[in-house]
């Protein structure tokens, strides 16, 4: 399947048109204010439906973008089919748009505790899903994949642990969880991420190895996928670029079937003149510097197209 950007781009047009651009960018500011102080919510963040189509707009062509290129770097590195997925907190199913888009799952189910955003999720999707009320602390349905993407920034440390907790007793195959490409989401996800092992899971992406994640502070593992702005999301975020890059953090973990890459690129690959030099990841449970020099050929053809987040780890390539 092609990703679905286009379509949602358009589906979001259609979904918005005749709204109040002014009344949206009030909105959009609110959350967007909202979303920065983080912390548990106490109520909803999205109150109104006007809240609901700012967030979609706003927010859920990032969410998809950063969900489908996380996905897209994870797929390679798990053996084994996703043939339905169950996507907590998804709101207006941005996350299961994604997954359409990488893992083609024969069923999806989006759950939240907002009507009107499963509502107006449900108007959105040209794939058939499901979309239904959820609190944190329910059942979760069992799936080959259980996903939260951008949730638990929003939840207390005990709802947290409990939402994470769900999607491992429910999910018979994958985790995946996608926070914002923060220092404090990188360590909601390293809490995620040592639940999941704790319980016997196997980390397939994006660490290429399930023990301790070598990234230390003051730094973090975060990656980047660019969004390409529609005229509508610049008049409500009153922005001029014509793109944004969303920055995230996540971790894809597995019953069994892991594949995961040799090392992974950390950073943009420098690419200078003869050489190509990367801040890698490896399974050793160690971050490190490679070079790739023209002399190694292939691998050196192959360095220079890599991109911040891609797997690596041809010995034969290291100078």
């Amino acid at each position: 399947m092609k990703p679905l950007a286009a379509t949602l781009r358009a589906a979001l047009e259609d979904e918005l048109a005749g709204r109040s651009r002014t009344e949206l960018a009030a909105a959009t500011a609110r959350l967007s204010q909202r979303y920065r102080r983080g912390g548990a919510a106490s109520a909803p963040i999205l109150a109104s439906d006007t809240d609901v189509a700012a967030y979609a707009a706003y927010r859920m062509p990032a969410t998809y973008a950063a969900c489908e290129r996380a996905l897209s770097l994870a797929a390679p590195c798990y053996e084994g089919g996703i043939d339905s997925v169950v996507d907590l907190g998804g709101g207006t199913g941005a996350g299961a748009w994604a997954a359409m888009s990488v893992l083609e799952p024969g069923s999806v189910q989006v759950l939240d505790q907002v009507d009107a955003a499963l509502r107006c999720g449900k108007r959105l999707a040209p794939f058939e899903a499901s979309f239904a009320r959820w609190a944190v602390g329910a059942p979760v349905p069992a799936a080959d994949l259980v996903m939260a993407s951008f949730v638990l920034s929003e939840l207390s440390e005990a709802q947290r642990d409990s939402l994470v907790a769900g999607a491992i007793a429910a999910a018979r195959r994958a985790v995946f969880i996608i926070e914002p490409g923060t220092p404090d989401g990188h360590q909601r996800v390293l809490a995620a991420r040592a639940a999941l092992v704790q319980a016997g899971w196997t980390v397939a992406a994006p660490c290429p190895q399930s023990g301790n994640c070598p990234v230390q502070q003051p730094d973090w593992c975060h990656f980047a996928a660019r969004v390409e702005r529609s005229s509508v999301h610049r008049q409500i975020k009153r922005g001029d670029l014509s793109y944004e890059d969303e920055k995230f953090s996540f971790v894809f973990a597995v019953r069994d079937g892991a594949l995961p890459a040799a090392e992974r690129v950390l950073r943009h690959p420098g690419k200078r003149k003869g050489f190509v030099e990367l801040t890698v990841c490896d399974n050793a449970g160690e971050t490190g510097r490679r070079v790739v020099t023209k002399k190694v050929g292939a691998a050196y053809k192959q360095a220079r197209d890599l991109r911040w987040g891609d797997p690596w780890g041809d010995p034969a390539a290291r100078d």
